[in-house]
């Protein structure tokens, strides 16, 4: 199984201190229902493969891509700033490092899926590392903009799917990573029916609490 071509998915989650209480607590519980989820799940058992970068002052890469079945779920705790240019960076290098590129004799993994909410604003130097990304087009990268704090103009230069949640309520927050699941879901059945590499992600459609920012 290790030979086949693998879904790499990255989950790039703010753990700031704005995100202190019950906004982590809901994350954590999030990514525990997403973990479960995606286990019961054949296609994406055997194709999904996840990694989770935290950023709070400094960025850091506390799963490396690991398949789900041996998937350990990471201490996540909230204080610091919002090192967001630290964060796209690592996941540059993680893009670069993990994701096997295709070879004469054999394909690379399919298009990573990369999954980013914040709360706030950066507070390092960021534009560089989202131009560098968004060139590159290492992944497809889906951003959420969670709260009042956060603003999605500013994840557009990231990416341009860029979705937004009104408020840090801990069923909104549910409700993101729910529609991560299901979006993880959609794309390994759609990589596993042998769409074409360049075939856009078609993700499914958000629930209420969340909205597509045009």
């Amino acid at each position: 199984m290790s030979e086949g071509r693998r879904l790499p998915v990255y989950l790039l989650l703010d753990c700031s201190g704005s995100m202190s209480g019950e906004p982590i607590e809901a994350v954590r519980q999030g990514v525990r229902m997403l973990i479960s989820d995606l286990r019961g799940n054949p296609q994406a058992l055997e194709t999904a493969f996840l990694s989770v970068i935290t950023f709070s002052s400094s960025a850091q890469q506390l799963s490396p891509l690991t398949e789900l079945m041996m998937f350990q779920e990471p201490m996540l705790d909230a204080n610091g700033s919002t090192s967001l240019g630290a964060a796209l960076g690592l996941l540059e290098q993680c893009l670069d490092n993990e994701v096997r590129k295709s070879s004469p004799t054999q394909k690379g993994d399919w298009k990573p899926l990369v999954f980013l909410m914040t709360d706030g604003q950066p507070t390092d130097s960021w534009e560089m590392a989202a131009d560098r990304l968004k060139q590159k087009k290492l992944g497809n990268i889906i951003a959420c903009a969670a709260g009042a704090g956060a603003d999605s103009q500013l994840l557009k230069r990231v990416t341009e799917t860029v979705v937004e949640i009104s408020n840090l309520q801990p069923d909104s927050l549910r409700a993101f990573f729910k529609w991560v699941s299901s979006s993880i879901k959609t794309t390994s059945q759609s990589v596993t029916a042998a769409v074409g590499d360049a075939a856009p992600i078609n993700l499914p459609p958000p629930p209420p609490q969340i909205q597509i920012v045009p």
